[in-house]
């Protein structure tokens, strides 16, 4: 078996087929992670040298990440992401033993889509994320406000006022720009300053209604974007913490996976029956998890695509209200 080392050096090497650098890392987790390699073991995978192909990969129900600290033998978390919720839900915690494995994944998966941020004011609308500890989502977007070197990049929480001016005056200095907001705050920010945005500005929304307003599909919410914006598309990141790794939408919300996540779905019916493509409950394959665990069956209902990617219809009746993915979609 290949040691952690071995693992970590290919997990972001692109040149080495997907499915060799996820049977590493599975043979490798089953091996140290003694949480997933007991799941396995209860789905009567008990030789992991049997396993073959991803397709044949188990995945762990992401409910484990609030029960479980999912770490391999001997690792110690040098940050813990917690998850948002309702009050009294059970949050999910991911500890990660390598924070510059997030760090890594979420600049090669960004400048893959978007190039270099330090191209970018970067200007974050994450009121709900900034007002709690441990988020994932706000630890990347200050990492990308800080890398950028721009001296108008900042978060804004609930001073729409001064977002708005920041705004009009990159837009008349045509600056790139990406605002990267949860939707409720963008659609909060779209009702009290509608203004034209221009081909420089990229608005990013990462989702999560948390309860502040009516539910809306992605459709409604990206088309009252476009109109309060003057845009011709609405961009999306999708990322959860159980997750290091992200998928982007530059259009319509259909999601590409980074170099190191790639998805599939399971039937709502038989969750040990996957399917790579169609419709379905989405499971996740990320590397980048490689001290946690990589293979998550999550609660997302999501349709994939031939060519990998997905799109986001919302969630099982039964999961908890949290962040990410609290659309729901036609």
């Amino acid at each position: 078996m290949f040691d952690a080392n071995h693992i970590v050096n290919n997990i972001f090497n692109a040149q080495i087929p997907f499915e060799q650098r996820a049977l590493d890392v599975f043979y490798y987790q089953y091996q140290h992670n003694t949480v997933y390699r007991q799941w396995c073991q209860q789905l009567g995978i008990n030789d992991p040298e049997k396993i073959q192909n991803v397709a044949a990969i188990p995945y762990l129900p992401i409910s484990f990440f609030k029960t479980h600290q999912l770490l391999v033998d001997g690792a110690a978390a040098s940050v813990v992401f917690e998850s948002s919720g309702t009050t009294g839900s059970v949050n999910s915690k991911h500890y990660v033993a390598d924070a510059t494995l997030y760090t890594k994944s979420y600049l090669q998966g960004f400048e893959a889509v978007y190039g270099d941020v330090r191209n970018y004011c970067v200007l974050g609308l994450l009121p709900s994320y900034l007002e709690r500890k441990g988020s994932s989502l706000v630890t990347m977007v200050d990492d990308f406000i800080r890398r950028s070197g721009h001296p108008q990049s900042g978060f804004y929480l609930y001073d729409h006022q001064s977002l708005a001016a920041v705004l009009q005056t990159l837009v008349a200095n045509a600056t790139p720009t990406l605002l990267i907001g949860v939707t409720f705050a963008l659609l909060d920010f779209a009702a009290t300053h509608p203004m034209p945005l221009g081909e420089h500005v990229i608005v990013m929304e990462t989702g999560g209604m948390k309860g502040r307003r009516k539910e809306l599909t992605l459709e409604q919410v990206h088309s009252t974007l476009q109109q309060a914006f003057q845009l011709q598309t609405i961009h999306s990141e999708y990322g959860m913490t159980e997750l290091l790794s992200q998928a982007y939408a530059q259009s319509n919300g259909r999601l590409f996976c980074s170099s190191t996540m790639q998805v599939g779905v399971r039937a709502e019916d038989d969750p040990l029956q996957l399917y790579a493509t169609g419709r379905g409950v989405l499971n996740i394959i990320d590397l980048a998890n490689v001290y946690s665990c990589s293979f998550i069956a999550t609660d997302d209902i999501a349709e994939v695509f031939p060519d990998g990617s997905f799109r986001i219809f919302g969630r099982l009746d039964t999961s908890d209200v949290r962040g990410c993915s609290l659309m729901v979609a036609h």
